[in-house]
């Protein structure tokens, strides 16, 4: 099945207002409400774990299209705002419905997958490492008992972006640094880590 088919299959499983909705901010971001469209998303990923195996693939699709059309980024801010909210809120997600936390962990990998947030171009952005090591620090470990081995190949990629030579600013690379640190800490930091990098980047 192509990928034109699988994107309008996945479409179809909503009412025909909101597969109305998809559509055209697939086609043309700027003509809706790109905040709405991110909250439809999620709550449907809640809801249905096929779903979101693959709603990845259209919020990157969405996320492509509104920086073509207007080099913006109102639908990622909004996704990634929205799904830090559902993490505050884990233990009454969890205790209302166990299935909906599995949606929702399900999701966030697939999201990591797609945004690609550790690819050069996007950690040379300092707004995107922020993002990146703010997510980790949320649900990090999380996903790493989840799938392991996509834990691994993504800081393989936050690895070389830190050592290679691409254009890093200084709070970058300390951000990347101190995940670096963190992860292999066992997703924990101590007083000293914590009092050294927080006190660099307050400076």
């Amino acid at each position: 099945m192509g990928e034109a088919s699988r994107d309008e299959y996945k479409i179809q499983s909503f009412d025909a207002a909101t597969q109305q909705l998809l559509k055209t901010a697939l086609k043309d971001p700027g003509a809706v409400d790109l905040e709405k469209v991110a909250n439809v998303i999620v709550d449907h990923s809640l809801r249905d774990c096929v779903f979101s195996k693959e709603a990845g693939r259209m919020c990157y699709a969405i996320i492509q299209a509104e920086s073509k059309q207007a080099g913006q980024s109102v639908f990622r801010r909004g996704l990634l705002n929205r799904l830090q909210q559902e993490y505050e809120a884990r233990e009454q997600l969890r205790a209302c419905s166990l299935q909906s936390w599995v949606c929702y962990v399900t999701f966030i990998c697939n999201i990591f997958d797609y945004l690609r947030l550790a690819q050069p171009e996007s950690l040379s952005r300092e707004e995107e490492v922020d993002c990146l090591v703010l997510q980790l620090h949320r649900v990090g470990e999380q996903l790493e008992k989840m799938n392991g081995q996509r834990m691994d190949e993504l800081f393989i990629l936050i690895r070389d972006g830190f050592l290679l030579p691409i254009d890093l600013s200084s709070l970058a690379r300390l951000l990347l640094l101190e995940i670096i640190e963190f992860r292999a800490a066992g997703w924990k930091t101590t007083s000293a880590a914590h009092k050294y990098y927080y006190s660099e980047v307050s400076d």
